[in-house]
């Protein structure tokens, strides 16, 4: 940063200090972060849809289709290269890194991830990666937020509430659906909805929705026409989809948990790539729709063109054929997740909420093919209108988020026709996922680390809490072979403290000495050559591991063991000791702080 830059920011920050007061400036800050974040989407929605149609137009007709195959392991090669060569850090993915920002890094997010996901991004998704776009710009967003944040010395609550309204302008942005993406924000990123962050969350959804009318025009990600009203008599099969909306959403977060974990202890990212890339490129190859994010395979479902899905593949299925086309849908439901966790595995940079449009949509149009030709049920359902719904569910499901769900799909078709069955699928997914499924695909990790920020406003503060601020390592560390007068001499005479921790030469806690368990002998000087630190120690009633322990499970430590003192163990050996008084002194003073 130049001096003179400094200089004018110095000079607008006490401008600002004096004509405008901070609810002010918040309200303008949201409007200009959700400029940022609408222009960041434009340009990921358009250098991915450039590179497609290079690869996808002309070129791919006049030389050969078996070309997508290989398209995948050039695009995962390239943006490997950018992460090693160009950005030379970690690129996060998308929703879960920006949660664990607001978590565990006070809401800051490196200024890379302005404009890393911007390149990566488009690269894995141009080249056939089968994942999302959504995702890497509300990072994009959140990172502009984050960083516009610092730059004008705002606090970690108003730099959470700028992220949050960068998340909303990034999804309004994208799906034209400003409501739908300010409840996205509240639903994901756990934030309150008063009327402190509504407004933030409305300027910045407005301001980027605007921004893609005005570059993008009234072009939109799907294309749906309401042709089949919702009748009473299809409440029953809206409830069963549902039920199947929520199986599906179970498979598919396992399946990419699983498949994460695997490509987690797979040892060389090269070997990643290519093991990653070549499964990947082999499936696009003999199903195209697997190809990218799948909206032109959505848009063909809701438009019940299910000819152009089946018809364009390996297979060369015949489009009368109803039982081979039905097995093709379920192939693809089975496969997306796959492909999808084969793309992240590999080294891609993407999201899952498009993979997760994908399978609900074909989960919809093939429940209601599966009614429509049984035979059991004397029914004709709207294919097209389950499609839509089968959305609704399996957001509710994968991503735990069914008021978004909810209000997205109600805004994308133009109305609230279909609103009584949305709500019936969404919750009834909802339920059943969450019921197997404690946190959503983005918050798995972070949950079972105890670093997710949630509604639970005593748990947040607990998690915000950092554990290094309440830690204390001044005390005078006894050896276990220390005998009664050396201990008087080197460490009570000359220690403040009352407890003494006793670790042995390798650094591994033993035991606590407490000066109440010696002060009736401190004066028997014909015991002081006796008495060794070992015998006079006490165990600790709890131990906390600064590795594994979450400032949740330390607060209850302390509840079950009723101690003042707890001994901290770091990298399996003696780091310090946590005071109750200390830690309820700062919760009180970050709860000050979350809740002002």
């Amino acid at each position: 940063m130049s001096d003179r830059f400094k200089n004018i920011l110095k000079k607008f920050l006490i401008w600002k200090y004096q004509h405008l007061s901070d609810k002010q400036f918040i309200y303008i800050s949201s409007a200009v972060i959700g400029l940022l974040a609408g222009l960041g989407a434009v340009i990921l929605k358009n250098l991915t849809h450039f590179i497609q149609h290079l690869l996808e137009g002309e070129f791919i007709n006049d030389i050969h289709i078996a070309f997508y195959f290989i398209f995948p392991i050039i695009g995962l090669f390239l943006v490997r290269m950018i992460k090693r060569y160009v950005i030379r850090k970690k690129v996060g993915h998308g929703i879960p890194s920006t949660l664990f920002a607001i978590s565990k890094l006070k809401g800051i997010l490196p200024s890379h991830q302005m404009w890393s996901s911007i390149i990566t991004a488009p690269l894995t998704v141009g080249f056939g990666g089968s994942v999302g776009l959504e995702g890497p710009t509300v990072a994009t967003g959140a990172a502009l937020g984050s960083n516009f944040a610092r730059l004008m010395h705002l606090n970690q609550t108003t730099r959470t509430l700028l992220i949050g309204a960068a998340a909303a302008g990034a999804m309004s942005s994208i799906f034209k659906a400003p409501i739908a993406a300010i409840v996205f924000a509240v639903e994901i990123f756990s934030l309150e909805l008063t009327l402190a962050s509504m407004v933030p969350l409305l300027l910045a959804s407005i301001t980027a929705v605007l921004t893609s009318y005005f570059f993008l025009g009234n072009d939109v990600l799907l294309h749906f026409n309401l042709q089949d009203k919702f009748v009473l008599n299809d409440v029953l099969f809206y409830i069963l989809l549902g039920v199947f909306s929520a199986i599906i959403s179970i498979y598919f977060s396992k399946v990419y948990s699983t498949i994460g974990e695997f490509f987690r202890n797979f040892k060389g990212a090269h070997k990643r790539l290519l093991f990653g890339g070549i499964l990947l490129g082999v499936m696009v190859f003999l199903v195209p729709p697997l190809f990218g994010e799948g909206y032109s395979t959505i848009n063909h479902i809701l438009k019940g063109n299910v000819s152009e899905i089946v018809s364009n593949n390996f297979f060369h299925i015949e489009v009368d054929n109803i039982l081979l086309i039905l097995v093709f849908l379920f192939g693809l439901i089975l496969l997306k997740v796959i492909a999808t966790s084969l793309t992240f595995g590999a080294g891609g940079v993407g999201g899952v909420f498009a993979p997760t449009l994908f399978t609900g949509s074909i989960t919809g149009y093939f429940f209601a093919l599966v009614i429509n030709n049984s035979f059991l049920f004397d029914r004709e359902l709207s294919s097209t209108n389950f499609a839509m719904v089968g959305m609704a569910g399996l957001m509710a499901g994968v991503l735990q988020a069914p008021l978004t769900a909810i209000f997205l799909i109600a805004e994308i078709t133009g109305g609230y026709e279909l609103f009584v069955p949305l709500m019936i699928v969404a919750s009834i997914s909802f339920l059943i996922s969450r019921y197997y499924l404690p946190h959503n695909i983005y918050a798995t990790e972070l949950a079972e680390k105890g670093q997710l920020i949630t509604h639970d406003k005593d748990k947040n503060v607990l998690m915000l809490m950092d554990i290094d601020k309440v830690i204390e390592t001044n005390f005078i560390v006894l050896r276990p072979d220390m005998d009664l007068g050396d201990i008087i001499q080197n460490a009570v005479i000359k220690s403040s403290r009352n407890h003494f921790p006793v670790v042995n030469n390798n650094g591994e806690f033993l035991g606590i000495l407490m000066l109440d368990d010696i002060r009736s002998i401190m004066f028997e000087q014909k015991l002081y050559k006796k008495l060794k630190a070992s015998s006079l120690m006490q165990t600790a009633p709890a131990i906390i591991d600064y590795d594994k322990d979450s400032m949740e499970v330390i607060m209850e430590k302390f509840k079950e063991t009723v101690a003042w003192n707890l001994p901290v163990i770091k990298d399996e050996k003696y780091y310090g000791f946590i005071s109750k008084s200390r830690l309820l002194t700062s919760y009180r003073r970050k709860l000050i702080n979350v809740t002002a």
